[in-house]
């Protein structure tokens, strides 16, 4: 049974009043792999009744009162995904459709969703507790760089006028706070609790860090890259502190995160009587809920530290596990769906073959505060096992009615690579995969891999080649698809470059790829904002001019001849015209008119890696030569580039 979203509902249920009404931007959808439907479930099982208040009107104060004044307070949460992140390209272009709401239609949600929902509680009810989580709020609990307006803002607590700020997956955290709640306990008091974030005049400074103030983050970048980097080692919650940012007359004050759920919490969390569907007033369907419904959750957090990612911000680094009883109920289950097919669509994460803790100490002493797992190595303490995950899987084949269990949500191939053992990637290659494999070895050059905080380019190339030796083996022909990233702090055209021409080697063409996306609390989004690079303090090169992000965008996809009047720029500035010809190893051709230019292209200061082989990746046919774009093709792509320049 869902939880009522209105008041007839409410009434059906016989409630005169519910404790909490939950605030969300997104469409109710209940199930798990929803923040919102968790939290709220988790809240029920506890005793709590609680109001789902979907994509309420921004404009209309009266909005949030339908279900009048809950008894313990309301709580407020952006989505699933952050509300500037829902809307807008990283071109700041407003995406056309949103998959969290009814027919994918966008605007039902304000822009900073969790702030403006805030400011309209407070407009009716000026004191009663507001609580917020939620992916949107966990990132910005501190100050930092908003993409968005560039500039540096507040924490959120501050903005939003909330009172507390649960952090991370915070099942823990929100029933500990509906418990003091109900218990008597005034909102303003509540600063013991994990997980949390709060506003204060008199913060306790015994094992705490006072963290820069405001005032000195919006004068001195590099304070900020020194304030977010502590923030980053104090991301585990048996060895981080408390954290103090002052502000002109008030502190906002983050206590340590909760501590990872058990395997029997987490199997306890997914075990709660959710309808794993959305709400049925939804005439034209939730299009979010098609990628998770036949999906299988097995874990979360993640020790891969990339330097781009929130995760290890949000969820942390101690990976945390289901039960394989749990998850092969939940799959059972899910052969009795009227829309399955057969196939169970994913079984991870946010690394799928992440099923345990990296090392055995991380469960009593914590993570390494300022070392990784993986990176620059894989750490001497390791442990590179993927025989649970062998079994879960061997056991979810079994299952009648079963036809394929794919893995899609993404394999760290350099964690694989460390396990001796090859029975998981054996199996991986006969049993999981569709044709494809998707990977993100992100970029080609060791220079921005390391800022990314990905392995060495060599580390993947081992990997495509034992990919392919298996499929050879196997009698298959499956193909590898590498997520790219262009434009990400440490890339300059030269890196780009080498990427378009590693793409031309292999015989690749990418119909996808990712602009680095500077969005809140990640190493690499301080990197974009300051220049520098929080973990050295050392100076890094940032692409942020739009045209020369356009113009490494369009190195990647130098095939498209959409992307030829920026690629031949690049190439020119670069002084590569060398790619500029009808030679085979030239990326595109000359302009109508234009001479072929001789000009030897420089040589590498060391020996590069032995490129993979191009069976490996998508099939090609046979290698074509750059074409000559026809003169409509350029009449079109000059027409796109200004009206490109012109936005």
């Amino acid at each position: 049974m869902f939880l009522p979203i209105n008041a007839k509902e409410m009434a059906q249920r016989g409630w005169q009043q519910p404790d909490f009404v939950y605030v969300i931007g997104d469409a109710y959808v209940d199930h798990p792999s929803f923040g919102p439907a968790i939290i709220s479930r988790v809240l029920e099982h506890a005793g709590y009744k609680v109001a789902i208040c979907s994509q309420p009107d921004w404009k209309n104060p009266n909005s949030v009162n339908i279900f009048g004044t809950p008894k313990l307070g309301y709580l407020v949460c952006g989505g699933n995904m952050d509300s500037m992140v829902n809307h807008y390209s990283v071109s700041k272009h407003r995406r056309k459709t949103d998959a969290y709401t009814n027919g994918g239609v966008m605007g039902k949600r304000p822009d900073y969703a969790t702030t403006v929902y805030c400011n309209l509680i407070r407009q009716t009810h000026p004191d009663i507790p507001i609580i917020i989580g939620g992916i949107e709020a966990s990132l910005r609990r501190l100050a930092h760089y908003d993409y968005w307006s560039d500039k540096l803002k507040r924490s959120i607590l501050l903005d939003s006028q909330a009172d507390i700020l649960i952090y991370g997956m915070g099942e823990k955290a929100i029933v500990e706070v509906a418990d003091c709640l109900r218990d008597g306990w005034e909102v303003q008091y509540l600063h013991h609790i994990d997980g949390t974030t709060y506003r204060t005049k008199e913060p306790d400074t015994d094992n705490a860090i006072m963290l820069p103030s405001f005032r000195e983050l919006c004068k001195l970048k590099s304070k900020y890259a020194e304030s977010f980097y502590i923030q980053y080692c104090n991301t585990d919650p048996f060895v981080a502190k408390r954290l103090i940012e002052p502000y002109d007359r008030e502190y906002v004050v983050q206590n340590p995160p909760q501590k990872p759920l058990s395997t029997e919490e987490m199997d306890a969390v997914y075990a709660l009587p959710y309808e794993n569907t959305y709400h049925p007033s939804y005439d034209k369907g939730i299009p979010a809920i098609s990628e998770v419904q036949f999906s299988l959750v097995s874990n979360r957090g993640c020790f891969g530290g990339c330097a781009f990612c929130a995760l290890t911000f949000h969820q942390g680094r101690i990976v945390q596990t289901r039960s394989h009883e749990s998850l092969l109920q939940e799959a059972e289950k899910m052969t009795h769906h009227p829309d399955f097919k057969g196939y169970i669509h994913d079984v991870g994460g946010p690394t799928a073959n992440f099923r345990a803790p990296a090392c055995e100490k991380q469960l009593s002493k914590g993570v390494c505060p300022n070392k990784q797992c993986l990176f620059p190595i894989p750490c001497k303490n390791l442990r590179a096992d993927h025989q649970d995950y062998v079994n879960l899987l061997r056991a979810l084949r079994s299952i009648p009615k079963v036809k394929k269990v794919f893995v899609r949500s993404g394999v760290r191939f350099d964690y694989l690579l460390c396990d001796s053992d090859p029975t998981f990637f054996r199996e991986l290659v006969e049993h999981h995969i569709s044709g494809q494999l998707k990977v993100a070895p992100e970029h080609i050059s060791d220079e921005v891999l390391k800022y990314m905080g990905k392995p060495k380019h060599a580390v993947y190339q081992k990997f495509c080649r034992k990919y392919e030796r298996l499929n050879e083996q196997l009698g298959k022909k499956q193909f590898l698809v590498p997520y790219l990233m262009s434009s990400h702090p440490g890339s300059t055209l030269k890196e780009a470059i080498e990427l378009a021409e590693y793409l031309r080697d292999i015989g690749h063409a990418p119909e996808q790829v990712q602009d680095f996306y500077p969005t809140p609390s990640t190493l690499s989004t301080v990197m974009y904002y300051t220049g520098l690079d929080p973990r050295t303090m050392k100076p890094v090169y940032v692409p942020t001019d739009p045209h020369e992000k356009a113009m490494q965008r369009a190195l990647i996809q130098y095939r498209n001849p959409k992307n030829y009047f920026l690629v031949h720029e690049a190439l020119t500035k670069a002084g590569r015209t060398d790619l500029i010809g009808f030679d085979k190893h030239c990326l595109i051709r000359p302009k109508q008119g234009e001479k072929q230019r001789k000009v030897e292209a420089p040589k590498p200061a060391k020996k590069p890696s032995k490129p993979a082989k191009k069976q490996q990746l998508q099939k090609p046919t046979k290698k074509p030569a750059p074409k000559q774009p026809t003169p409509l093709q350029m009449a079109q792509a000059e027409r796109y580039l200004k009206k490109r320049k012109k936005k």
